[in-house]
């Protein structure tokens, strides 16, 4: 079987010297693997548990159109997540266009003009430069008059907390945490930091809100900031919630207050979750949920297989692959544009759509340099499909995540790889 197995990677384009390679990796990770499937057991039982309680039933995936008035598949599918992420309230919508427009929509709706935004974790991901305006952008929030201000990190990249302290002031409103790296090579950061973290700053403010950017965390720990006081988690459903079948949409989970008040800022003031009509996407956007923590599962596996793999031929990884995950981003530096244009190819060869593509840089909406994506998916823009992109400036990381299945991660990662080797980028040890 193994011969076979080899025979087959070979055809798809893995020569038997990197196929090798990847086989003595996966020998030395067999306990991380097992310590990974406990933990999709775990979220699996509990969306399992959600589904139950709120006793989904096959009138929950009727199609609505227009208005979308008494929904009751909607309706009943944000009692579900809210279950799921244990808040007291949940918005989930396929108007949410993405993770930024869902975040974009929780801070204009819980920001008034006179309010100051904090980020205690240092600067923002590149697309919420424009939303918050510290890069100009039209309708940003510094234009409806929202200040914002930033404790960063300290050299570590742990929590500045006498930095934050002196950062919270009488107009600080709500505090942004973003959960995942973005394109930074500093580590994740775990439910438990982020509890630390939003802890202390009600500690100094106690009415001050929490918003958690949870995109990439979903399901990767048995908990969710939500679990350790958070106002509002924030995500895309073509990201981990959405288990690969949620074609478009995001979430925000948090308490009633927040989350009424994230509804009619999508919608309309009056109107507020009464309106938005699912337009058939119900059986997607359950069945995904359903399936989201085992492909979350999956593509763990894979981000702690190219770590392993890559930090072997002495490339630094974020997180190495024997440190705990706390999303699914695997970022790995590899130090020069050649070799970032390799990986990417090797991603987009091993893709089931667009395989025959060659990916190239391009100067992407909301981001201040050019960026390379590989990204063959069924959805556009998915990332918990198998994907890898980056920002092509120094120091030229690259930033894997997904894959639907594990063993779609593994053969994306031994394409990089065996792209990399074609191009003379690395040497394989004998």
């Amino acid at each position: 079987m193994d011969m076979e197995l080899q025979a087959m990677y070979q055809a798809l384009g893995v020569g038997p010297a990197v196929y090798r390679y990847g086989e003595a990796a996966l020998e030395r990770l067999r306990d991380r693997f097992a310590a990974i499937d406990r933990t999709a057991e775990y979220n699996q039982a509990k969306v399992l548990r959600a589904m139950q309680e709120n006793r989904v039933n096959a009138t929950h995936f009727a199609a609505t159109t227009g208005y979308g008035y008494d929904d009751e598949g909607r309706d009943n599918l944000e009692r579900v997540y809210a279950s799921v992420f244990h808040t007291e309230a949940a918005l989930v919508r396929p108007q949410i266009t993405c993770g930024t427009h869902a975040l974009a929509v929780a801070l204009s709706a819980n920001l008034l003009p006179g309010d100051e935004l904090l980020s205690p974790v240092g600067a923002p991901y590149d697309t919420l430069e424009e939303v918050i305006g510290i890069r100009p952008g039209k309708c940003s929030l510094r234009e409806y008059g929202v200040t914002y201000a930033q404790a960063d990190l300290t050299p570590e990249g742990g929590f500045d907390y006498e930095a934050i302290r002196s950062k919270i002031n009488s107009r600080t409103k709500l505090v942004t945490i973003q959960r995942s790296k973005g394109y930074a090579t500093r580590p994740s950061f775990s439910v438990e930091q982020i509890g630390e973290l939003t802890a202390f700053c009600k500690s100094v403010k106690p009415d001050v809100k929490v918003m958690v950017d949870n995109c990439y965390g979903e399901f990767v720990e048995t908990r969710e900031p939500s679990d350790l006081g958070a106002d509002m988690v924030v995500g895309s459903l073509i990201k981990n919630p959405g288990g690969g079948l949620a074609p478009i949409g995001g979430y925000i989970c948090g308490t009633k207050e927040c989350v009424e008040r994230c509804a009619y800022r999508l919608s309309a003031p009056g109107l507020g979750q009464e309106v938005g009509a699912n337009l058939g996407l119900m059986p997607a956007f359950y069945q995904g949920l359903f399936l989201a923590p085992t492909v979350t599962a999956g593509a763990l596996k894979g981000a702690v297989f190219a770590a392993s793999l890559y930090e072997g031929l002495g490339f630094p990884c974020v997180p190495g692959a024997a440190e705990d995950r706390c999303d699914i981003i695997q970022a790995v530096t590899l130090g020069s544009r050649e070799a970032m244009l390799a990986f990417c190819k090797g991603i987009q060869a091993a893709a089931p759509v667009d395989s025959y593509v060659t990916p190239e840089p391009w100067a992407m909406p909301g981001y201040d340099s050019e960026v390379v994506m590989a990204a063959g998916a069924f959805v556009q823009g998915s990332s918990i499909e198998l994907s890898a992109d980056g920002p092509i400036r120094p120091p030229y990381a690259v930033y894997f995540q997904g894959g639907l299945t594990w063993q779609h991660a593994k053969l994306g990662i031994l394409m990089s790889l065996q792209k990399l080797a074609e191009a003379g980028l690395v040497k394989l040890p004998e």
